[in-house]
């Protein structure tokens, strides 16, 4: 009877997470370059009831009463990597990646420098005439001289973006837009603020980007709501399973184990 209080206890607190991640994935439905989340739960290793080994017949047999799941937990955590939906915005400073890869940015931590990745591509010229985005860190790219990642540098100049990724600042091109690229994206870790942390990352892949434009996140609010409302349905089941494990374990103690 214990037993199975803990089981319907731990898919409670395996739903309630999945609920969570759903909430995460509604909430950034309008965030740039967004990709949703999807939570799997798997049950644990089932494990084998017998009898202890009693004598019948002068023989020792062990009876088995047959298997018995001991509940649910997460089994992981999966990103959607799909495209969204690119939405022009006619402003210079927005980028937009169609099909792989990421843009990759100069996070400053309180470790130092840290060069994070992202599909949000809604950037803006700081006060000191950097390429930055809305959290304030500053897009890299490679320097077509020296070869070098760093900080793109446009000053007050217009600058335009051609096929190859090259970034023409006034009549020159100085800068290819960092874009990486990764041969598994099971590796990338999100880390908050639409960043994503990866090792071994491509740079200048074959990665299509359009200046000009923006692509929304990839998130679905309709399937999430059947997504939410499932998840709920199924938190009542448990929730009244538990009510009844604990009627029935109250007369157990309450009423049969009286002793008259």
């Amino acid at each position: 009877m214990i037993r199975s209080l803990y089981t319907a206890v731990s898919g409670l607190i395996s739903l309630e997470n999945k609920q969570s991640n759903i909430v995460n994935n509604i909430t950034n439905a309008n965030t740039t370059g967004f990709k949703g989340d999807n939570l799997s739960i798997k049950s644990f290793d089932e494990v084998m009831i017998q009898n202890r080994d009693k004598v019948v017949n002068g023989k020792n047999i062990t009876q088995k009463l047959g298997a018995i799941s001991l509940g649910a937990k997460i089994d992981s955590v999966d990103t959607a990597f799909t495209q969204g939906l690119i939405k022009s915005t006619d402003k210079k400073t927005d980028f937009a990646i169609e099909g792989r890869g990421f843009f990759a940015i100069q996070k400053q931590t309180n470790a130092g420098n840290e060069v994070v990745y992202t599909r949000d591509g809604s950037f803006k010229v700081g006060n000191d005439g950097y390429l930055i985005n809305t959290d304030g860190d500053r897009v890299l790219g490679m320097n077509k001289s020296t070869g070098t990642l760093e900080p793109i540098f446009v000053g007050g100049d217009e600058f335009v973006l051609d096929r190859n990724n090259n970034l023409y600042i006034g009549d020159r091109a100085t800068h290819t837009l960092a874009t990486a690229d990764f041969q598994d994206y099971k590796t990338l870790e999100k880390i908050g603020d639409n960043y994503y942390r990866g090792t071994n990352p491509i740079y200048n892949a074959q990665v299509s980007v359009a200046q000009g434009s923006l692509e929304a996140s990839n998130v679905s609010v309709s399937n999430e709501m059947v997504n939410m409302i499932t998840t709920m349905r199924s938190f009542e089941t448990n929730q009244k399973i538990i009510q009844t494990i604990d009627e029935t374990l109250g007369k157990a103690a309450n009423e049969i184990g009286v002793v008259k």
